[in-house]
């Protein structure tokens, strides 16, 4: 009963947190910008500005800012172009503008079309640790397969 009671307390002030977040969020000038992009709302919206900042000039160009978000791809080119995933980044801004983007396939149909046709495109990348136990699942599974038909 106990802990009840303190999931119920940490619960309002949770809300009353958000409540706050909320109001100061709206109260900034930018807001609006935030708020008109799909997938973004209060708490996101708050989230986001907090870790871009409001300055204006902070950022000398828009792929300044994508290196910093982490979403820009590094390219390294050695005899064989690769591209990788960019690790040193904002870690809660990532995980804002992940929140951000899985929101927005719901609630926008553009969003939705172009994650669609991107995942029809391409297949999708398995990491080299599920590539392997999927190569000797398949494996073992072929080999039943052929002990079951000579057995036959």
């Amino acid at each position: 009963m106990a802990h009840a009671k303190l999931i119920i307390a940490l619960n309002e002030q949770i809300a009353a947190l958000e409540g706050q977040v909320k109001a100061h969020f709206l109260a900034h000038p930018d807001a609006e910008i935030y708020l008109s992009m799909p997938g973004i709302a209060e708490i996101t919206g708050a989230r986001v500005l907090a870790e871009f900042g409001d300055d204006p000039t902070r950022y000398a160009s828009a792929k300044a800012r994508k290196n910093y978000a982490g979403t820009s791809p590094v390219t390294r080119a050695s005899g064989e172009p690769l591209v990788a995933a960019r690790y040193i980044r904002n870690n809660r801004l990532a995980d804002a503008l992940q929140r951000q983007a899985f929101a927005s396939l719901r609630v926008s149909p553009g969003a939705r079309a172009y994650h669609d046709r991107q995942r029809a495109a391409k297949p999708a990348t398995t990491p080299p640790s599920a590539r392997s136990a999927t190569a000797s699942l398949a494996s073992s599974a072929a080999a039943s397969k052929s002990a079951s038909t000579t057995t036959k």
